[in-house]
């Protein structure tokens, strides 16, 4: 391989690049329009959920007993109704998620000793936020039931009891349970996959359609002076896209970076070079621009957004799809990037990772070669 007739190609895609600068502005706000977007409204935190109240008591135990719920961040009482009709337009219409019915013996039955029966209506279209609210209702009722139980006891002259068995729970990594913490460096991953992608998915296809092939088939050059001398342009353009989500999600979303940011980078940009080179196969085996685009949308945005543990746990997926997702390179930096992120992991923890992206980026790299000189 003859550095110069690559740096030749580096600079002809260069001017390339240069002269066609809306595209280029596209290309770095791109990803960063996607973090903004995706990063504010992907989120699996459940907070603030809208409430309807019917108290058939009225009393001030009831209110007491509702007070539990009012001083919750996850529940908040909106409305105050006389009817279920009125609980059932709000479902429908959807601006409640949860309706609390309180029975008009409550106050009665629980200054009698008995058991009372207070009822939660949930919207449960969405099962996975209403199994969560369900959750968040029986914490509360939990905590109500302790201090009723606590305050009866006193009554009769114990002052203190001591459980058998008390959970205390600690969390890793993630101490504030915040969804942008494992959202943003998994989003990182989906950008970086389509933007690197996307920017050679078009390149040898286009020459083709332009009719330029011919005149540098007519130079000296071999497929891999050609294919790497196209890359490296783009390679820098992503390496700046990544800056920018990086410093976004470190400085505007303040997602804790608690690992290594030269592993994180060096990491980044050999898959970076996996997606630059399974784009540029994509270009080969394309026959035009939107077969090329549609190929690198289909092949590279959507196993990264379903299949790469981003959004859905590789584990709960059914055991076909646990196959398939070892064939989808940005499973393995979605680990890598949770891994830096989250739980401060080097390269002893994550080498298995990034042995399989340094696997992708020679395989893609020598199959678009390959490729590349059949369909000349």
């Amino acid at each position: 391989m003859d550095r110069r007739r690559t740096w030749a190609v580096f600079k002809k895609e260069l001017l390339h690049i240069r002269r066609d600068p809306q595209s280029l502005i596209q290309i770095i706000l791109l990803p960063v329009m996607l973090l903004l977007l995706y990063g504010y409204a992907l989120t699996f935190d459940i907070k603030h959920v809208p409430t309807a109240v019917y108290d058939r008591d009225g009393s001030r135990v009831s209110q007491g007993f509702l007070r539990e719920f009012r001083g919750s961040r996850y529940f908040e009482l909106r409305y105050w109704v006389t009817s279920y009709a009125e609980i059932r337009r709000l479902l429908d219409r959807r601006d409640i998620r949860l309706a609390l019915v309180v029975p008009h013996d409550f106050s009665k039955t629980l200054k009698a000793g008995d058991t009372v029966t207070v009822q939660a209506i949930l919207d449960g279209t969405d099962a996975n936020t209403a199994n969560i609210i369900l959750g968040y209702v029986q914490g509360v009722v939990a905590a109500y039931n302790q201090r009723l139980l606590m305050e009866r006891l006193s009554r009769v002259g114990v002052s203190e009891i001591k459980l058998p068995v008390t959970p205390e729970t600690r969390f890793w990594f993630n101490e504030d349970l915040e969804s942008k913490n494992f959202i943003i460096p998994g989003l990182i991953v989906v950008i970086m996959t389509m933007v690197g992608a996307l920017l050679t998915a078009l390149t040898i296809v286009r020459e083709v359609e332009r009719g330029s092939m011919e005149g540098l088939l007519a130079t000296p050059l071999k497929k891999s002076e050609l294919i790497l001398g196209k890359l490296g342009p783009y390679f820098i353009i992503g390496m700046v896209d990544l800056a920018l989500v990086l410093g976004l999600g470190q400085f505007l979303f303040a997602v804790p970076l608690r690992g290594s940011v030269t592993l994180y980078i060096i990491l980044s940009a050999v898959f970076l070079v996996v997606m630059l080179g399974q784009g540029m196969l994509i270009s080969v085996l394309s026959e035009n621009q939107l077969q090329a685009y549609q190929m690198g949308t289909l092949l590279t945005f959507l196993p990264a957004f379903l299949l790469s543990g981003f959004v859905f746990a590789i584990p709960l997926m059914p055991p076909f799809l646990q196959l398939v997702s070892y064939i989808v390179p940005p499973r393995y930096l979605v680990t890598i990037c949770k891994g830096i992120y989250l739980k401060g992991l080097g390269l002893k923890e994550l080498w298995p990772s990034a042995l399989m992206l340094v696997f992708f980026a020679v395989f893609f790299l020598a199959l678009a070669m390959r490729k590349f000189r059949r369909k000349l």
